[in-house]
């Protein structure tokens, strides 16, 4: 019998039809059905919860169900999932996600591979911006490795000796943020880990009615501040100390500092609860950050986040209101230049930057030898009368460019990197940009694969200043309007556009757009001619040689047609219609579904195609002659002994 190389462990409570949802992402793994188990462990649901796991079960020999009487939390029936597991590894699921099919088989051959004790999978979502984390898959990594801080939900592959060897175990009961004690442990340990980011594993999904969105975060029944004290010593006491911005235990702590700490004091939290509510939130942030994280925490935050900390640090409340108010307003802006296909790639200069509430780029401002935020955004704020100073406008900001599979929520990262510099503005200004170049593969971008079939938007992801903004690519073109030319990319159009807000989005395999109505005028302007097949100068290619298939009409007719690309090395792909055609002798127009316009012309003689002419090809003289003597089988011979 096979060795169960994976436990899927599933805490369920009250689930009711989103186990039925889930189930058929686990149980139609490519991995074979006699090398892996799912163990669902029920936490007393009152629902019938129960009875469609018992159901699933009785269908499928590798589920198990277990049920203990309620804990309140997912932490006790991980636990138990875990005694049961007989897997090499261990795979924790909620039950309202799902798997990406292939996801338990490549994650395992990944973490056999590398001998990882963790491995992480590229996650989808419907709720959170992507994660660059998973920009690249990494072989083997440790906790130096501090990008692994934006991971923290338990939904990852460990290894099981490896948790029992360490006894890591979730809190039990109400413990809010199990997870993050749980993971954090099993990062301090591992000695490899492994990120596999070429393919998408897990599907955080967003629940229809809010039930899987943490609620009473903040109730003092579920400890948040005490265990939130409790994750930070486990960090501490794992890590060596240093003053240093930059040592480990600093870098490590950045995140809680940054996720639970500082968002008490930034919008849109600060801005959205009721005052008291959120003046006892913030006092309990500031006992915690001065009592427990080291001031090198602090001191290595870029300068929005910097003067955060200190006005939550001096428990000046209004202040961090007053700020969060002008943060609020700043919006990112994007600037697309020089749109084109080049080597079957979609190309385009890109720069990115930060604007104030009025509209006017947010400035630097050079004043005794140093560098200070714009007087506008902090104006107001206490503590910034005489400004606030940008000791290192660079650090920890970075922008990136990131595209979205809009039917499957998978994130993907084009080629290439964005550099963030400072541009002089005169009389001592400067602002902040990032630029760089868009280097889109429509054939390699999906983790190397081609991307599916579908409408895929690009976003670019900024963080400046302390500042951090999801912005869609926009240019100057008109919203619904063609970006670029369409392109014949692993025989598939792949066609650019504008959307209705402006944003830059691709349409592969024509899942919404359709070449024809976009290309008309180009269409209109075609001279070319060939015997059976003709250029379109207008329609990038790549040498691929793989053709795509689409319906054309020649006059009254229906038929087959391929696009294929050219001889010149790709740049243009070629018309080709087949060599019969039912149709009387004469001169046909070629159209495109929901196209008014030509996109070329047949000439036929006796249900033979001739040749194809663009609708701008200027006839000659004889051509009517030749048309009438081209399908005469003297002269057919006679062209033959002249081509030879």
């Amino acid at each position: 019998m096979p060795r169960v190389k994976v436990s899927v462990i599933v805490p369920v409570y009250n689930t009711g039809k989103y186990v039925d949802e889930c189930a058929p992402s686990l149980l139609g793994q490519s991995l074979p059905a006699d090398e892996y188990e799912v163990i669902y462990v029920d936490d007393g649901s009152t629902d019938d919860t129960l009875t469609r796991l018992e159901k699933i079960a009785a269908g499928h020999p590798n589920v198990q169900v277990h049920t203990q009487p309620n804990s309140g939390w997912p932490g006790a029936p991980r636990n138990l999932g875990m005694r049961h597991a007989k897997g090499e590894y261990i795979q924790f699921v909620d039950h309202d996600d799902m798997l990406g099919p292939e996801a338990l088989e490549r994650l395992y051959e990944h973490a056999r591979r590398n001998d990882a004790d963790v491995v992480l999978g590229k996650m989808s979502s419907t709720m959170v911006r992507p994660r660059r984390l998973f920009r690249h898959t990494v072989d083997a990594c440790t906790i130096e490795n501090d990008e692994l801080m934006q991971s923290m939900s338990p939904h990852k592959m460990f290894r099981r000796a490896f948790v029992e060897e360490h006894g890591l175990q979730f809190p039990e009961g109400p413990w809010i943020l199990e997870d993050l004690a749980f993971v954090s442990a099993a990062y301090l340990k591992a000695e490899r880990i492994s990120v596999l980011a070429d393919y998408p594993c897990y599907y955080w999904m967003k629940r229809d009615d809010g039930g899987n969105n943490t609620q009473h975060r903040f109730n003092p029944r579920h400890g948040f501040w005490s265990n939130c004290r409790t994750i930070v010593r486990q960090i501490k006491d794992g890590t060596p100390p240093s003053g240093d911005v930059d040592a480990l235990q600093n870098r490590l702590l950045h995140r809680l500092y940054h996720v639970e700490i500082l968002s008490r004091t930034r919008e849109p939290e600060i801005l959205r609860e009721e005052p008291a509510e959120q003046r006892e939130r913030f006092e309990a942030a500031r006992k915690l950050a001065i009592e427990e994280f080291p001031a090198a925490v602090r001191e290595g935050l870029p300068a929005v986040s910097r003067l955060r900390a200190e006005l939550l640090e001096h428990g000046d409340f209004d202040g961090a209101v007053a700020l969060a108010e002008r943060v609020r307003e700043v919006k990112a802006r994007s600037a697309v230049d020089g749109l084109r296909w080049e080597d079957g790639m979609l190309v385009a200069d890109v720069t990115l930057d930060l604007l104030r509430g009025d509209g006017e780029p947010l400035m630097l401002v050079e004043r005794d030898g140093k560098r200070w935020l714009d007087p506008e955004l902090v104006a107001g704020v206490p503590g910034t009368e005489d400004g606030w100073e940008v000791r290192d406008p660079f650090r920890l900001a970075y922008a990136e460019l990131v595209v979205k599979d809009r039917d499957r929520e998978d994130w993907w990262y084009p080629e290439g990197d964005l550099e963030v510099r400072l541009e002089p503005h005169g009389e001592g200004r400067s602002r902040i940009v990032a630029s760089g170049r868009l280097l889109l593969d429509p054939e390699r971008l999906a983790g190397g694969r081609p991307l599916e079939r579908g409408v895929h938007d690009v976003w670019a992801y900024v963080q400046l200043l302390g500042i951090d903004r999801m912005v869609r690519l926009t240019g100057d073109g008109t919203p619904g309007a063609p970006a670029a030319g369409p392109a014949l990319t692993g025989g598939r159009l792949a066609l650019p556009y504008w959307t209705g807000s402006g944003q830059l989005a691709l349409d592969v395999d024509q899942r919404q757009r359709r070449l024809g109505s976009d290309t008309a005028g180009a269409a209109a302007a075609n001279s070319g001619r060939g015997e059976r097949s003709l250029p379109l100068p207008y329609v990038a290619a790549t040498a691929s040689g793989v053709p795509a298939r689409l319906k054309v009409t020649v006059s009254a007719l229906t038929v087959d047609a391929e696009l294929v690309p050219g001889e010149d090395g790709g740049a243009t792909a070629v018309l080709r219609l087949p060599a019969r055609l039912k149709l009387p002798a004469g001169r046909h127009p070629v159209g495109l579904p929901k196209t008014d316009a030509p996109l070329a012309y047949a000439v036929v003689r006796d249900g033979t195609l001739l040749r194809l002419e663009g609708p701008a090809h200027a006839a000659g003289t004889g051509r009517r002659l030749l048309d009438a003597v081209a399908d005469n089988r003297q002269v057919r011979r006679v062209r033959r002994r002249l081509g030879r």
